[in-house]
């Protein structure tokens, strides 16, 4: 009878504190994006205990990383390759300003770098506060005009134009014509 060797068991642990540090995110963080606790992903990142199948899917999606790099050895790593289906994307109306914000980036990167497909209705304004110091926004105008303001620059831009500023600062987009305008928009906040 042939003896059949079992290899070892991979160093997850290992791969979701590396990867977890990668990408900058505390215990706290991912524990609140996962859904698994700080004890238990402590106890995994120092291979103290062999988690559950969905335990690992629940950090795997939460670092958005393919499930199975979390198994692989120590050290190999799959390039990221991630679709946000169209039925994930969050769509929000300011009905006071008149602008609808489809949110394009996986909730994953919230408050880091955002993505945005942006309507504004004619005439609408939409204002808003500073966001966290040294947080830049990045436009592209798809269709119609659009005036933008960053403290007091202003910039009146049509179809095909692109914009960046620091959006640190009290800071709008409007649209001053009588057609919808459509916008593509990138925020990246700063890292503290």
């Amino acid at each position: 009878m042939n003896k059949t060797t079992i290899p070892a068991l991979p160093a997850m642990g290992v791969n979701v504190q590396k990867e977890r540090r990668k990408q900058q995110l505390s215990l706290d963080a991912l524990s609140a994006a996962s859904g698994v606790s700080k004890a238990m992903l402590s106890q995994i990142e120092s291979g103290k205990v062999n988690p559950t199948v969905a335990t690992m899917w629940k950090i795997a999606h939460a670092l958005g990383v393919d499930f199975e790099m979390m198994l692989r050895e120590e050290g190999v790593r799959s390039k990221k390759f991630e679709v946000n289906p169209a039925e994930r994307i969050t769509s929000f109306t300011m009905e006071s300003s008149g602008t609808v914000f489809r949110v394009l980036s996986p909730i994953r990167m919230a408050e880091d770098l955002e993505f945005y497909l942006v309507t504004l209705e004619p005439g609408a304004v939409h204002m808003s506060q500073p966001h966290q110091e040294g947080t830049e926004e990045f436009l592209t105008v798809l269709s119609g005009e659009l005036s933008v303001t960053a403290a007091k620059n202003t910039a009146l831009l049509h179809k095909g134009d692109f914009i960046s500023y620091e959006s640190d600062v009290e800071h709008s987009i409007a649209n001053p014509s009588e057609n919808p305008a459509e916008i593509y928009m990138v925020v990246r906040f700063a890292r503290v």
